[in-house]
This record gives structure tokens, C-alpha cells and sequence, in this order.
């Protein structure tokens, strides 16, 4: 499932569950809504300019978890993507549930740190593992430029639900804002970006 095109992953893991198994037994799960994708061909990857102690994890095998920690103060989870040998990884960006809106107040949350970084991510036995989701249909989801990045800005490579109130960043592409369903509350946001 996940040894395929990173980008094609990507979109399809909006919508699939990330669960997590903290340290003291509690457990807590909630649906993606939020990605970005990221391949070795790719100036903004970890995996641009080859292997390092960094980014090995990227060049193993696909379902695993990538864990680096970034400004001295966040961790991001990605889950490793293409073929064992081809580096490639999906940054989830966004849980739909309170606390998650953000890759770095994500795994603040479920306290997701580097102890995690190689985790199989297909073992529900472990602390840290996907499920499947619901179908997710091409008209709920949008798609973007990535967030934050001084290169690779060309790459049409995040997607996220429209439908959730958890996405991140903003619901644009190329300065144009993506339709949303014309609720007050969606209204009033859009009109603040």
C-alpha cells in the first residue's frame, strides 16, 4: 500500500486514522486531514541531497516513521513512502480533532517525539500506527502549495480535507482562495486569510 508514488499516497491518506498508544496505556485516534509530500528529487525533501543519519529512515522500507525535530522546538511525523531504497515521505500536517492543527502541535499533543522516529506504523501492536479510513471522494479535498518552504514552492504536493475546521495553513492555491462550503463561521475565516 504505501511502497507506491509518494504523491499518490499522500492524497490517500486523508482519511485513514492515525492512532497512538501513549506511554500510559492511553489510547486516542482521529482521521487525517491534512499532508504534504515530499520525494528525494525534491529541493525541500530531508533526502535531497542523499543519506544522512537524518533522513535514513526515509531510505528504508515504506510504513515506517520519520520523526525529525526542526527550529529547536517541534517534531514532525511523516510516514515513509516508495519502494525500500527510494526515499520519499508524507509530513501529516493535520489531525481532525482538537489540538492536532499542525504538524509541531500535533505530536505536542500525542507526545510524538525522535523515541518514535523507525516505528512501523503498519503494526497496531506498537505505540504509533495507521488505519484505514473512509473513502475519501476527490470533491471534499483541495490541494496546495506546501507551507513554509524557501524552495520546492511549485509543488502542488499538499492536500487536505475541506470539510474540517482542523486544516493548518490556508485554504489557497496560488493566492486563490479554494471554495469551501459557504457556512457564517467558513465565511468569516475566509475573509481573514
Amino acid at each position: 500500500m504505501l511502497a507506491r508514488p509518494t504523491v499518490t499516497v499522500a492524497r490517500e491518506l486523508l482519511g485513514a486514522t492515525l492512532c497512538r498508544r501513549l506511554p500510559d496505556g492511553t489510547m486516542t485516534a482521529a482521521p487525517i486531514v491534512e499532508v504534504e509530500a515530499y520525494t528525494q528529487d525534491d529541493p525541500a525533501c530531508h533526502a535531497f541531497r542523499g543519506l544522512t543519519e537524518r533522513c535514513r529512515v526515509m531510505f528504508g522500507p515504506p510504513g515506517f516513521a520519520y520523526v525529525y525535530f526542526i527550529y529547536g522546538m517541534y517534531n514532525c511525523l511523516n510516514v515513509v513512502t516508495e519502494p525500500d531504497g527510494v526515499p520519499g515521505a508524507i509530513l501529516i500536517r493535520a489531525l481532525d480533532i482538537e489540538g492536532c492543527t499542525g504538524p509541531g502541535k500535533l505530536c505536542k499533543t500525542w507526545q510524538i517525539d525522535r523515541s518514535l522516529n523507525g516505528v512501523d506504523l503498519l503494526d497496531s501492536t506498537g505505540p504509533l500506527w495507521l488505519e484505514g479510513g473512509h473513502v475519501t471522494d476527490d470533491e471534499v479535498i483541495a490541494t496546495s502549495e506546501r507551507i513554509g518552504l524557501n524552495v520546492g514552492q511549485d509543488r502542488i504536493w499538499r492536500f487536505y480535507a475541506k470539510d474540517s475546521d482542523f486544516v493548518s495553513g490556508p485554504r489557497r492555491l496560488g493566492g486563490r482562495k479554494q471554495t469551501r462550503p459557504a457556512t457564517e463561521k467558513v465565511a468569516k475565516v475566509l475573509k481573514n486569510l
